[in-house]
């Protein structure tokens, strides 16, 4: 069991002997605000019936953290539309207020020890862990060991000091920083289920020139947040959604003009533009020219071709 959950059997002894136990961090305040300070903490072993559900959007508006990870049974949790399976040996983690819920699925159970954190450094690292590997991941063994120690020695009457509460939450912290964003780590890859949601904003762009195509539509498409699809595609194609539209749209109407068939006037409504002015503007700033001389003077021989 200590194998599939990903981490040291002693470990995993001493969670279950505390039985289905949390401790509320509350401490008197310090003088000085510390960057990373725990919330709570402790193991948990669930069934579908116990009611057990959390809304990321309905825990208040003070930011925290919470990091979950799976020792048997799973978790599934919803994320900016995307559905996740939080099987054993894989860890969780989500900013609360966001976009997600997490439950455990019909017929199923779910086993797993957390911690809550909140402060800024907190937040900072765990957003770019985040940003980098999901909200659903693998940690190496000795970062599991490294967190769930940490959770131990709080469950277990540690951390009485605000000074001491901060350690061990940091300490838990630093490790999850090490294994996913330390030296040496890979790059991020959002993985093959990224890439084809962003293959298909692609081609529902090529496919809907004369559509309006706003990036709300497009995230939606996608299955992501606004904010989280446009960080997503500029990254993957090195432009912004919007830009990516534009881009198509003057695409489209260099090959239309290159025809030699069709008046400016329908070029443009046939690329999506309902006011052929702001075509005219918008094509002069893609290729130096007015559509007209573009088709007259013989441009087209070279920019439509490298426009596709």
């Amino acid at each position: 069991m200590a194998a599939e959950a990903n981490m040291d059997e002693a470990l995993l002894r001493r969670f279950r002997a505390q039985g289905s136990a949390m401790r509320i961090v509350t401490l008197a305040r310090s003088r000085h605000r510390l960057h990373t300070m725990p919330t709570s903490t402790g193991y948990d072993h669930l069934s579908d019936d116990a009611g057990y559900r959390w809304d990321g959007q309905k825990r208040g508006s003070a930011p925290f953290t919470v990091l979950q990870h799976t020792i048997s049974g799973a978790g599934q949790l919803v994320f900016e539309r995307r559905s996740f399976e939080v099987g054993p040996g894989q860890t969780m983690l989500v900013l609360i207020p966001s976009n997600h819920v997490y439950t455990v699925p019909k017929g199923g159970h779910w086993e797993f020890f957390w911690i809550s954190m909140y402060g800024g450094e907190a937040l900072r690292v765990h957003r770019a862990v985040q940003e980098h590997a999901g909200p659903v991941f693998r940690l190496a063994k000795a970062t599991v060991d490294a967190i769930a120690g940490e959770c131990l020695k709080l469950t277990e009457g540690g951390g009485t000091t605000p000074g001491a509460a901060s350690a061990h939450a940091y300490a838990a912290q630093m490790a999850l920083y090490d294994d996913i964003l330390g030296p040496g780590r890979p790059a991020a890859d959002d993985g093959a289920g990224t890439r084809c949601a962003m293959e298909l904003v692609k081609a529902h762009v090529r496919d809907h020139l004369t559509a309006r195509l706003s990036v709300d539509d497009l995230a939606h498409l996608a299955g992501f947040s606004r904010a989280h699809f446009t960080r997503l595609f500029t990254a993957a194609e090195g432009i912004s959604p919007g830009e990516f539209v534009l881009n198509e749209r003057m695409r489209r109407a260099a090959r239309l003009l290159a025809s030699g068939e069709q008046p400016v006037k329908a070029i443009a409504i046939d690329c999506g533009f309902d006011d052929p002015n702001y075509f005219a503007k918008a094509f002069r700033r893609a290729y130096g020219t007015s559509p007209s001389d573009f088709r007259t003077s013989g441009m087209y021989a070279v920019n439509a071709a490298s426009a596709g």
